[in-house]
């Protein structure tokens, strides 16, 4: 299935009288790049979080955003713990003596201090349940975004594909009378400048220069390329880095019709083939 390299998913839990919360955010990128943002207390999870996003996505540059805060409970009424005050008051007396009277912040400024501060210790084995948990559920939302965009990309350029092969069927129809018309602007041009041609040397100039013309080779490779897009669109891996190899051989031939072409209508399919062949490029940036 055709994957989009640009989603977004969410989840959240609670653990340890903590509400977590995951995002996930993912956008096109050449290999596969994982950003964690990780409070302190779950540092000890990044190699595992890493995995786990390993395991799903195979391209695209991932930002994963971890973030708890403590759990309200409903009802509840705000109470005094007057053994943390007393506590506190402790605390600051402490550190007032440590500090001269020209300090421009106070003991309570101190203590909002990262790290002054120690929250109680959770067990670990509970966070790593929960937020492994967590994690894998944003996965499995953000995988099935990239699915449904996935979906609509490969529709996109299947449409595509279908306009380029109407296009080759047209420039195929008209071959024969494009040879024919250089044919005989050729003989016509060979004529006026030679008083007595030699036919049997003209003859054989003509059907080398009618090769040379001639873009049946080219428009079969055209073909062939967009039987190979429509395969690998259908494939179960992923597909990107092969559809836009597959890209730069059908602007290679589009380019080589344009250049040969000796005839407005075979000009005008060259550059619609290559419009076409942008078209489907921009879109296969964001296919994983």
């Amino acid at each position: 299935m055709i994957r989009s390299m640009t989603a977004f998913s969410g989840s959240e839990t609670e653990a340890a009288n903590l509400s977590f919360s995951c995002e996930i955010r993912s956008v096109n990128h050449r290999y596969c790049d994982i950003t964690l943002k990780l409070p302190d207390r779950l540092r000890f999870l990044e190699t595992d979080i890493r995995s786990a996003i390993a395991s799903k996505v195979n391209r695209g540059k991932i930002e994963c955003a971890i973030s708890y805060k403590k759990q309200v409970q409903a009802g509840q009424n705000f109470m005094v713990n007057q053994a943390a005050v007393i506590a506190l008051l402790e605390a600051t007396q402490t550190i007032e003596r440590y500090m001269s009277n020209t300090q421009a912040f106070s003991a309570l400024d101190v203590l909002a201090f990262p790290g002054i501060q120690q929250e109680p210790d959770t067990d670990s084995e509970v966070l790593n349940d929960s937020i492994m948990g967590l994690v894998n559920q944003a996965l499995i939302t953000l995988v099935a975004t990239r699915l449904r965009e996935g979906a609509q990309l490969k529709i996109v350029i299947e449409e595509r594909c279908t306009k380029m092969r109407e296009l080759i069927l047209v420039a195929q129809q008209r071959m024969p009378e494009v040879l024919l018309l250089i044919r005989n602007r050729l003989t016509d041009r060979v004529l006026d400048l030679v008083a007595q041609p030699d036919f049997d040397r003209l003859e054989q100039e003509l059907v080398l220069m009618t090769q040379k013309l001639d873009i049946a080779e080219e428009l079969d490779r055209l073909d062939t390329h967009l039987t190979e897009v429509l395969r690998t669109l259908a494939r179960p891996d992923p597909a990107g880095r092969r559809l836009d190899f597959l890209m730069q051989e059908l602007n290679r031939e589009a380019n080589t019709i344009g250049s040969k072409s000796n005839d407005k209508e075979m000009t005008r399919i060259s550059i619609e083939l290559k419009v076409l062949i942008e078209q489907i490029r921009e879109q296969i940036q964001n296919i994983e």
